[in-house]
């Protein structure tokens, strides 16, 4: 267990970060082996009425052109998911006041009907709901806090209350989810120390899995001028958290992609093992911009899978045949 000082001088000295990544990829093959698990990605809804400063998907853009799938759409793309071999789908979207708690559970009833775990990530919601979608079968949450420094978020998040986003993930805990954070490496004003903490936050909250992605500007949002976040960092804060939670899933996210082509291998060879393959159609992908020039926006699921498929397989890693669950030690 590093202390928070020994945390800060990892992520201020570069002089060791290869050595860094090699342990966190051994303890990452000691604890949770080889397998890397696909999670489909469906964005169902670009709609948002939150407007986080760093999101392209912020309800004051103007600028995004907005959709949102109907009930039985989404269903059809979890089929073609569950199709293509995906034993995980993953529910994202903005927070979308057209999707009830009703609706949702009636997707959730269609999609557990195919044998597949499931996540939810559609933002904070009341204890009633999160329940009614676990009773549902809901089986995972993704609710990242995005940085625990809490002038910090509340500068970033108008309208939004830090306390209320950590009750919803201690709910998610207490309902029985497999509970999903994370936080935005670079933030402006982020520091050293507070990305520290936010490692040591996940690690006292033993989430079950933890997304770790560089801050990337969005020209439609207020910090459309603001420098990206570092690739390194980003790899060195993920790379800590494997090493702290040894037995957590933990994404190569495409954000890392987007700064470096080869992104998402460097990190699956850093601690990850878990890759998110969109299988949204093109037309609806360039549409949902958190940030900028995602990765693989024109390609179809079928390529785009086919694709990361070949990738893990390059680097001697397997492909996993099972749900994902965390196998805890």
């Amino acid at each position: 267990m590093f202390t928070k000082k020994e945390i800060i001088e990892i992520l201020k000295d570069d002089i060791q970060n290869e050595q860094l990544f090699e342990y966190a990829d051994i303890v990452r093959k000691n604890h949770v082996g080889d397998d890397v698990h696909l999670r489909g990605l469906i964005e169902f809804s670009n709609i948002c009425k939150c407007t986080c400063f760093y999101c392209g998907l912020r309800a004051e853009n103007k600028n995004t052109e907005r959709y949102r799938f109907l009930p039985d759409d989404i269903v059809k793309y979890a089929k073609n998911a569950a199709n293509l071999g995906f034993k995980t789908i993953v529910l994202q979207s903005g927070e979308d006041c057209f999707y009830t708690k009703d609706i949702i559970c009636r997707i959730i009833s269609e999609i557990k009907k195919l044998d597949i775990a499931l996540t939810l990530s559609i933002g904070e919601r009341p204890y009633d709901e999160l329940k009614a979608f676990k009773d549902a079968g809901a089986d995972r949450y993704l609710l990242r806090i995005e940085t625990t420094d809490e002038n910090l978020y509340k500068s970033l998040h108008p309208g939004m209350d830090f306390k209320n986003r950590l009750n919803c993930l201690k709910n998610l805990q207490k309902l029985g989810y497999e509970t999903g954070s994370g936080c935005l490496v670079g933030l402006p004003n982020q520091t050293i120390e507070s990305l520290a903490d936010d490692i040591l936050f996940f690690k006292e909250n033993n989430f079950d899995m933890i997304g770790i992605g560089p801050f990337i500007s969005h020209p439609d949002t207020p910090l459309k001028n603001a420098p990206n976040g570092d690739f390194t960092l980003s790899l060195k804060v993920m790379a800590l958290a494997r090493i702290l939670m040894k037995d957590i899933n933990i994404p190569a996210t495409t954000a890392m992609e987007t700064l470096n082509p080869q992104g998402r291998i460097i990190a699956l060879q850093s601690g990850a093992n878990v890759v998110m393959p969109n299988v949204t159609t093109s037309e609806y992908r360039k549409k949902y911009e958190i940030y900028p020039n995602k990765i693989c926006v024109n390609k179809n699921a079928d390529k785009c899978t086919g694709c990361i498929k070949r990738k893990i397989e390059s680097i001697g890693r397997t492909v996993s045949k099972d749900y994902g669950f965390r196998k805890r030690i």
